[in-house]
């Protein structure tokens, strides 16, 4: 119920990022980066926030758990009608598909799944429970699979037109970008009149500036099935995802000992004065 937290994540998430990276490319247009890497950028930026990096960093800093759960899982929801609309709409018309068929790939991809093993888990979940399968390794494994595949089309593709220069500044763009969102939400998060307790900041900081790799490669190749610079495209989400993981597991020890601080700072506040 703390619907102030969730409306600032899914609308920072998807209104002010790609908004804000749609602002900062029509500079970035004047320069000479490649223009679908650019591009690639647009669709980061329209990304829903992944399910498992922003809880995985929220439980390691002992952040509240339970809003970037909620936050994780909404808006991949969210995420199968805003995002291909964001695409649409930064991107324009490019996609050959038509919009019914899109929506309807991605219910089949990602909902119908979901579902169905929300309703045989109700049957076997004394097994599971008692089996304990280790699906942790198995999705670990799943992920870095789309990866592997994802890389092997991107740069086995013979017409792909990719220089050096390019790669280089997207990647150092890729990090400013996600240093200056964590920035930005930590900044608004602990402001006077916020009204968020620091386990909140943690999850906001977290769950608003990630993006989701395994729902973003099959959004794109749905969306762009056929687009003959799909591969360009997918290269900065492919950069975005494990640069986000990276940069989080640095800041952990930083954002947690600012954490318990400021507990325990607000704690103190709270205590009685003992009268002299």
């Amino acid at each position: 119920m703390h619907v102030k937290l969730h409306l600032f994540v899914q609308l920072f998430t998807l209104v002010f990022f790609p908004t804000a990276i749609w602002l900062f490319l029509q500079v970035l247009s004047l320069t000479p980066v490649n223009e679908w890497l650019l591009k690639g950028l647009q669709t980061v930026s329209c990304m829903p926030p992944p399910v498992s990096s922003a809880v995985i960093l929220t439980k390691a800093v002992g952040g509240n758990e339970a809003a970037a759960i909620f936050n994780s899982a909404f808006g991949s929801f969210l995420g199968i009608v805003v995002t291909p609309l964001l695409l649409l709409l930064f991107l324009g018309s490019s996609s050959s598909v038509p919009f019914t068929s899109i929506f309807s790939q991605l219910f089949m991809t990602v909902v119908v799944p979901l579902i169905i093993g929300q309703i045989v888990r109700r049957y076997i979940k004394d097994w599971l429970e008692r089996k304990k399968p280790p699906f942790g390794a198995i999705s670990s494994c799943v992920l870095l699979m789309i990866i592997y595949t994802t890389f092997c089309d991107t740069f086995s593709n013979p017409n792909i037109d990719l220089d050096t220069f390019s790669l280089v500044v997207i990647v150092f763009i890729i990090f400013f970008i996600q240093l200056a969102f964590m920035l930005l939400t930590f900044l608004f998060s602990t402001s006077k009149n916020s009204g968020f307790t620091p386990a909140d900041t943690v999850a906001i900081v977290f769950c608003s500036t990630h993006k989701s790799l395994t729902l973003g490669i099959p959004m794109l190749k749905i969306v762009f099935a056929g687009y003959e610079h799909l591969s360009l495209i997918s290269v900065p989400l492919l950069i975005y995802h494990p640069a986000q993981i990276l940069l989080g597991s640095v800041l952990v020890p930083t954002i947690k000992s600012w954490m318990l601080s400021r507990q325990k700072a607000l704690k103190l506040t709270r205590q009685p004065k003992v009268p002299l």
